[in-house]
């Protein structure tokens, strides 16, 4: 299992709880990956959102592409993966932006690709929303160029979205053929473009069943359309780990009491302009991406339990949040990491 965790860029993951002690600035995403190196972890996701979607539209967030460049910099071994929504993006410019935060982190410069949902973001931003499967025809496009030209020597390319002519990308990434393109959907036309295009499949949170059914429908696709199998399975999980499960409940409790509504602004175009698979509860949306439907809650020892049942079904990556961040990030590493490592020898 690979632990990855999502950077805090919006001063938490609680929608209902106001200060989280974890300020959406660079210096403090700076260090918890610094520390993150040390402690284990393999991965960061950086969300491309340019409002916040936590705390409200009114709060600060950090800008994706920038603080990945500034974060591949000061680091040595971990995997940053930033999300990239094409509909606000040039794919040829994004394709030589990618390749530089390549050389810039070694090799360690890896893309989320979300193909967008949130509709009131888009008319804040100049990003041409448009229908859903419509986005996916546009993502699919995007990635073929920039596919193209992390391999070609130029490229041409006319389609419904994008056209460029004689095109160079010069110096290609450190990573070929490309660096890793991870994505997540849950509609049939998603899932299309994500066996058509993506390397690695993500998942939001999900019971042990509903992740084993999904990865077993997207090995199934990626067979039927002749294409090798998917690099990695991920998933992401919300992590409370105390002494107890009562400890555990009881900070359960607290984060999912809704009050005020003020960071639930995307809400309703989340769950009407992504078509989900599995319903989402407001208590649900409380925590970012379905992150408490895995059940990661409890000891160390339950945990521990858990995580290997989802790596018992396919799931080799976990993206994870933790409040507040560093404190727990620590916990987890030192407490829950060495665990899964005991059953999973114990299982052999």
């Amino acid at each position: 299992m690979k632990y990855g965790f999502w950077l805090p860029i919006f001063g938490g993951w609680l929608r209902n709880v106001e200060d989280e002690n974890m300020p959406p600035t660079f210096d403090y995403a700076k260090e918890v990956i610094q520390s993150a190196e040390k402690w284990g972890y393999d991965t960061t996701l950086i969300a491309e959102l340019y409002l916040n979607d936590i705390k409200g539209v009114e709060h600060d967030a950090l800008e994706a592409w920038s603080t990945a460049a500034a974060l591949a910099a000061v680091t040595e071994k971990i995997e940053i993966m930033a999300a990239i929504r094409p509909v606000f993006h040039n794919p040829a410019v994004t394709a030589k932006m990618t390749a530089n935060i390549d050389h810039i982190s070694n090799g360690r410069f890896t893309l989320n690709v979300v193909s967008g949902w949130w509709e009131g973001e888009a008319r804040q931003y100049g990003g041409e929303f448009t229908a859903h499967d419509e986005r996916y025809d546009r993502t699919e496009e995007f990635l073929d160029i920039m596919k193209g030209l992390w391999t070609e020597k130029t490229l041409s390319y006319k389609g419904k979205f994008y056209e460029i002519t004689d095109t160079h990308l010069e110096p290609k990434p450190v990573q070929r053929p490309n660096p890793v393109l991870y994505a997540g959907g849950e509609s049939p036309r998603g899932k299309q473009a994500i066996v058509n295009t993506c390397d690695a499949y993500v998942m939001h949170g999900g019971t042990v069943e509903e992740i084993s059914s999904k990865i077993t429908d997207m090995q199934t696709r990626r067979a039927e359309a002749g294409k090798s199998p998917f690099q990695s399975f991920g998933m992401s999980a919300y992590i409370i780990c105390r002494d107890s499960e009562e400890e555990a409940l009881a900070e359960w409790q607290r984060i999912t009491d809704v009050k005020n509504t003020e960071g639930y602004a995307g809400y309703q175009d989340f769950i009407n302009k992504s078509e989900l698979e599995q319903q989402v509860k407001l208590n649900d949306y409380s925590v970012s991406n379905r992150g408490l439907r895995p059940n990661l809650i409890g000891t160390p020892e339950q945990i521990a339990e858990r995580i290997i049942a989802y790596e018992n079904v396919g799931v080799d990556l976990l993206l994870l949040q933790f409040s507040p961040q560093l404190e727990e990030m620590e916990r987890f590493s030192k407490q829950v990491m060495p665990l899964v490592n005991e059953k999973r020898k114990q299982q052999v």
